[in-house]
């Protein structure tokens, strides 16, 4: 089974609601994925501790209906340009 990109991205912003959240489909099979994430939420955190805040919210799909998911994070301050980007597209 596999997984859309906006689905992914919805799991991400109902568990972290500042976040602005870029996927990319890394094969075009819906199963390979790289995502950008970037919140306050994370400030003060560890990257492996943001990365366990993202994992989470995607309960549990990794390893079943998604997977793979290479992951970058960050807190605003790290992602001014990417952000900027981010909203132009919107």
């Amino acid at each position: 089974m596999t997984m859309d990109a906006g689905e992914i991205e919805r799991l991400i912003k109902e568990s972290i609601a500042d976040a602005v959240v870029m996927i990319e489909d890394l094969r075009g099979d819906g199963d390979h994925y790289a995502a950008r994430v970037v919140s306050a939420a994370f400030k003060g955190k560890s990257r492996v501790q943001q990365h366990q805040m993202v994992y989470q919210a995607l309960m549990g799909k990794i390893g079943g209906d998604l997977h793979a998911l290479a992951l970058q994070t960050s807190v605003p301050e790290d992602a001014q340009s990417f952000i900027a980007l981010q909203r132009k597209e919107e």
